[in-house]
């Protein structure tokens, strides 16, 4: 096989040691949240009644509680998170905020091709909304609509830009070398392709501790430290979610779970966590800043299968994501999990092959999330109990956005609502469960290694994925 640019023009060992002394292993998003944003909830205590229960206090939840107050005024809603507002997935992502609703084009193409141009436009009306919410709420999540940055690191990924550009809009706009450096000054750059409308870039936990305010102050209630031990229905209606030290009787309830166990047994195998590993340098002086350019500020995620995405924040600090997406067996979320060296090193020594120039910069955080990874790569929708029940999950890795049209979904859902979005193929069709152990770790952690392999033999792949491709289970990043 071949080697990739990160393994011909890899870092010195002691420089790979250097930026990682010290590093806190600590969310930076949740570090960087003022204290008025982090009110400290109560759990809840004793049985209440409600006429929605929300179970999680994630984007998927609090964008639910939210746009549920707006459509039902005076109705008690209430939301019961097991840890605190935007602990997981929504308080350590990397902060891409994008129209796609199918996990890319290529893969919406592979499995809804006829819906691709509904979906596109409600996708981009989705966005729209996110960036609008800012000014319609008084809110401040740091939104800039910068659009992506999409780098060809290998000579046979430059042909592949030229095609993306060619089937594109006017909003996509193909660089050449010198272009694409002129924009980021990385020497791993050999073209890149600028998606100027379709990304915004935010700051995760200051988002989930907004909606949680704008919610709270539309009347919804927040327990935090509230697990859901079980969820029942009677034959009379209702639901009743069982907590340690009480309980919600409600007329109706969301399941915005994400990654953890459904409290549905129908939707137990259809997600599994796949562990995503990041760093977050400290901020960058002026002149480490004015070596690497980035005047765009885009959002940057590379071709390869073992995709890295980076991005600026606001005091210029450099969030460096993504390579290894590690499954666990035994499909358990763990907080030992988080805590793999190797790849934070090997984060460390891609990030110093992307930018030489910043040799001798540290990294002040390091952290990791599971992502609730579905066998479509993107969400899927549904209700239950005769439609007193409604979920969505496996989101994949880009939910920041879709988590907003998952809301508007699950809402019409339970309200019977027949419109352009209950509509569509993809929410209405549920994708294949994964298998029980030993066989999901056997063919996740074959299929990782088959795209490793990939990534070294210019993009070919092989039989494994090649099949899975044919049976509508081949990954595309």
């Amino acid at each position: 096989m071949g080697t990739t640019v990160f393994e011909r023009n890899r870092p010195a060992a002691s420089v790979i040691a250097h930026s990682l002394s010290g590093t806190a292993p600590s969310v930076f998003w949740r570090d960087d949240l003022p204290a008025a944003l982090t009110p400290d909830r109560p759990p809840l205590a004793g049985t209440i009644d409600a006429d929605l229960a929300v179970v999680g206090g994630g984007y998927t939840g609090l964008w639910t509680a939210l746009l549920a107050a707006e459509r039902m005024p005076g109705a008690r809603i209430v939301v019961l998170e097991a840890q605190r507002v935007g602990w997981a997935a929504s308080g350590r992502n990397g902060g891409f905020c994008e129209t796609s609703l199918t996990h890319g084009r290529e893969n919406g193409m592979s499995r809804w091709p006829a819906e691709m141009p509904t979906l596109e436009r409600l996708g981009m009306e989705n966005l729209d909304e996110i960036e609008g919410a800012e000014a319609r709420y008084g809110m401040d999540f740091h939104f800039e609509r910068t659009g992506e940055l999409s780098p060809a690191v290998e000579p046979h990924q430059v042909q592949w830009l030229r095609e993306w550009a060619d089937d594109a809009g006017d909003d996509v706009v193909y660089l050449d070398q010198d272009a694409a450096r002129a924009e980021v000054a990385s020497p791993t750059y050999l073209a890149a392709v600028w998606e100027k409308r379709t990304c915004g870039m935010l700051h995760p936990a200051r988002l989930a501790a907004e909606l949680a305010r704008v919610a709270e102050e539309r009347g919804v209630e927040i327990f935090e430290r509230t697990r859901v031990r079980r969820l029942q229905t009677s034959r009379t209606g209702g639901v009743t979610l069982a907590c340690v030290d009480g309980g919600v009787r409600a007329t109706q309830a969301v399941l915005a779970t994400n990654v953890f166990p459904s409290l549905l047994a129908r939707n137990r195998l259809m997600t599994v966590p796949v562990y995503d590993y990041v760093l977050m340098t400290e901020p960058l002086t002026a002149q480490q800043r004015a070596s690497i350019g980035w005047q765009h500020r885009q959002g940057i995620g590379d071709l390869a299968n073992q995709f890295h995405y980076y991005r600026l924040t606001r005091d210029d600090r450099i969030l460096f994501g993504g390579y290894d997406a590690v499954y666990h067996f035994g499909r358990k979320v763990r907080a030992h999990h988080e805590d793999r060296p190797q790849s934070f090193e090997t984060l460390a020594s891609h990030f110093f092959t992307t930018f030489p120039q910043l040799e001798g910069l540290r990294f002040s955080h390091r952290w990791a999330g599971a992502i609730d990874t579905s066998t479509q790569f993107t969400a899927f929708f549904g209700t239950a109990r005769s439609r007193r029940v409604a979920y969505a999950a496996g989101f994949t890795g880009l939910g920041v956005g879709s988590t907003r049209f998952a809301a508007e979904v699950m809402l019409d859902l339970l309200a019977g609502v027949e419109n352009e979005r209950t509509a569509l193929r993809m929410v209405r069709t549920r994708p294949l469960p994964f298998p029980p152990e030993p066989a999901a770790a056997i063919g996740i952690n074959a299929t990782r290694w088959a795209l490793d392999r990939a990534d070294h033999r210019e993009g070919r792949r092989n039989l494994l994925l090649k099949t899975l491709d044919a049976v509508g289970l081949g990954f595309d990043s």
